[in-house]
């Protein structure tokens, strides 16, 4: 493949991070999540690292300025590999500071996915999301049930909902998710870069949808 440079974005619930991971696992792709490469930094105790743990300890917001530092030292670590940004940019500082540090490696980002989903069926994946209080793991009542409704299938712990995926909590977060990304969305639209998949389609089509674009 060659070394394309592919934002991905969608709301919470669209499916965004596993096309993300299946992107990752059988396409080659260098994957660009910004929680997991904070977390990779702070681990290493790297000098951006140092900085992003004083903000997230302190449970500031990390600025931007920061985060494209974060995002320059990545490209330089894998100078030249197919990079899958997920969940990023969500700003437009953030876009045009990836536009800036892409442009001074004499790259650019090739293509925005949205992966695009209903307020109102967002709310309907993320309420019948249910978590194994003792191992954790995700279930969900429509379409990956427990065997036993109420408990675990692996070790039979009581299965929750999370208060984050109470209605009212997922309506907020596609607040400022529609407040954020309709600015990215129309910076890459202006840039005829802007490709839309249906979410609703489910896994597997909209994966085929993406393979598509990036062939």
């Amino acid at each position: 493949m060659k070394a394309m440079n592919v934002v991905l974005i969608g709301p919470p619930g669209s499916g965004k991070g596993t096309q993300a991971e299946l992107l990752r696992d059988q396409n080659g792709f260098v994957h660009y999540s910004t929680g997991e490469v904070f977390r990779d930094h702070i681990r290493r105790k790297t000098p951006v690292g140092l900085q992003v743990e004083q903000y997230v300890t302190s449970g500031g917001l990390v600025p931007d300025g920061v985060v494209l530092d974060v995002v320059n030292a990545f490209m330089a670590e894998n100078a030249g590999k197919p990079t899958l940004f997920d969940g990023f940019p969500r700003t437009i500082p953030q876009a045009q500071g990836l536009d800036k540090v892409l442009s001074e490696a004499k790259s650019a980002v090739d293509m925005a996915v949205l992966v695009d989903l209903q307020d109102d069926e967002v709310v309907k994946r993320l309420t019948a999301r249910r978590q194994c209080r003792k191992c954790g793991k995700i279930y969900n009542l429509t379409f990956k049930p427990s065997k036993v409704a109420g408990v675990c299938d692996d070790c039979g712990g009581e299965l929750y909902q999370r208060k984050d995926d109470s209605e009212g909590v997922i309506r907020d977060r596609l607040s400022t998710y529609h407040k954020q990304t309709e600015p990215v969305l129309h910076h890459y639209s202006e840039q005829g870069k802007l490709k839309r998949i249906d979410g609703a389609l489910g896994r597997d089509r909209v994966y085929q949808e993406i393979l598509k674009l990036i062939a």
